[in-house]
């Protein structure tokens, strides 16, 4: 398997003699990679009430093997109530022109902890083991953050994490850290006086100079559920930041308004010299769309809209589809996103990005679907509820959230667990019979979605008990934490 990492990370051998750094040398090129044999998934136990630290499962993801889409190894961290989240890598294709670099340490933030952990993946890509540990009160001290959560490598062969607050959970304390290249606290990189409002997700653009961030919200709110009546009261964001690269220097933020609430996943076309992206806005289930205008500063619109919907037996009279995740092929020609209450995934074609259409839905779980207490309303005042097919005999549970691209844009994985208290509040039945993972068959000619009924992973059934399956990655890198400069 080791010796198969390496073909993965070095690709190719250029002229017959020479390796080249990390990755693939363009987008289009990472698609022609292997297959993924193997994709390792964030796996939560806290706050859910089983006393067991959380762990990185590795998922075999071959059809030809035996232990297809079953976990074959799952990494402990050394403590209890970390709530790992996100994940990343030390070096992707951003270092693909320094052969001296390996795609060797997937990079786990914590957040709750604020601890971020190194897992070697090296030695045995199936059975990866703990590297380091940097602690919460390293990266406290040194720079005022807590919170972590997206982790993505940089071409200077530096770690860069996002950071949502300070300690106490006041969103004014956000910012980014830097990580070098053994995992040693640098410091800040957006310079002093240039922290965004709030902080989440962010996405570098270098030829256009550019790095853009998205917006969750004051982790003193969300970490205790979420409550409408924190986002009246300015407790959740609706801003896009936009900063010159690689300097630090907040040069632009952009206000979504009404029709941007709580701005998550942000994602940039993969095409580097593009300069276009998208982000969910969760709340108002807009995706918008940013791009640089032609005087050089950015500007946004909404480019898809998932309708909410009027409904009965729930907390709001109106149910927005919450989109919590989405993604980019790596040809920049469809844009997936879920929505964790409604219950759908969603493919739609972006070949002209100002005018989006949709290709493919399919139905994996939600708050409306048969035999839930929740129902909702059409047009002409009856009711329904969506008829979500079973998987291997299993009731889907929960609704859509993280999902992952295979490099051939055939294939996607999709998790169902968005954020322990989160998942409490919203879906109870995940933390108490724990979450699962699926794989979605991807027509990639026309476009189209549907269930691969041959793969159900079930984290309801680990031996410590169910936990929360989150972030996925692969050994070889993927769709959403490769960038090309």
């Amino acid at each position: 398997m080791a010796a198969d990492l390496d073909v993965v990370e070095y690709g190719k051998m250029e002229n017959g003699c020479c390796k080249r750094g990390p990755g693939y040398a363009t987008p289009l090129e990472a698609m022609s990679g292997p297959r993924e044999a193997l994709i390792y998934v964030t796996c939560v136990y806290t706050g859910t009430g089983t006393e067991k630290p959380d762990y990185l499962a590795t998922v075999d993801t071959d059809p030809n093997s035996p232990t297809y889409s079953k976990v074959i190894h799952r990494l402990p961290m050394p403590y209890i109530g970390d709530e790992l989240h996100h994940s990343g890598w030390n070096a992707c294709s951003s270092c693909h022109g320094d052969p001296s670099v390996v795609r060797r340490f997937l990079v786990l933030p914590s957040l709750l902890s604020s601890r971020i952990y190194a897992i070697d993946t090296q030695n045995d890509p199936r059975a990866p083991t703990l590297h380091k540990v940097v602690e919460p009160n390293d990266i406290i001290q040194k720079t005022g953050l807590a919170y972590p959560h997206t982790a993505h490598c940089l071409a200077s062969g530096e770690i860069m994490v996002s950071f949502l607050g300070d300690k106490d959970g006041n969103a004014e304390g956000n910012g980014f850290l830097l990580l070098d290249s053994d995992f040693n606290v640098k410091g800040r990189w957006e310079k002093p006086g240039h922290s965004p409002l709030f902080g989440y997700d962010f996405w570098y653009q270098p030829r256009h100079k550019t790095m853009v961030s998205s917006s969750w919200g004051a982790p003193a709110a969300f970490t205790k559920g979420f409550n409408p009546d924190d986002v009246s009261n300015g407790l959740y964001g609706r801003h896009l930041h936009v900063y010159s690269w690689p300097e630090g220097k907040l040069k632009q933020t952009l206000d979504l308004g009404s029709s941007g609430l709580i701005p998550l996943e942000l994602r940039f076309l993969h095409d580097p010299d593009k300069d276009t992206g998208f982000v969910g806005c969760a709340l108002t289930s807009n995706m918008v769309r940013f791009f640089k205008k032609p005087d050089g500063s950015w500007g946004h619109e909404v480019a898809m809209t998932e309708k909410p919907l009027k409904v009965q037996n729930w907390i709001l009279p109106e149910m927005p589809g919450l989109i919590t995740d989405c993604l980019i092929s790596l040809d920049d020609r469809f844009l997936y996103l879920s929505n964790w209450f409604h219950g759908d995934v969603r493919q739609y074609n972006i070949e002209d990005p100002a005018n989006p259409q949709l290709t493919g839905q399919v139905w994996v779980g939600g708050l409306i679907q048969k035999g839930s207490a929740v129902v909702a309303e059409a047009e002409d005042g009856t009711t329904y509820q969506v008829d979500v097919p079973q998987v291997q005999g299993h009731q889907l549970r929960g609704g859509p959230q993280m999902i992952q691209l295979s490099l051939d844009g055939k294939r996607l994985y999709v998790t169902n667990s968005v954020f322990s208290t989160w998942d409490r509040q919203f879906y109870p039945e995940l933390v108490e019979k724990g979450a699962h993972m699926l794989q979605i068959d991807v027509d990639t000619e026309k476009g189209g979605l549907a269930i691969n009924p041959n793969f159900f992973v079930n984290f309801g059934a680990e031996p410590d008990g169910p936990s929360l399956a989150h972030e996925m990655r692969y050994p070889g890198g993927d769709c959403t934490s490769d960038i090309w400069v």
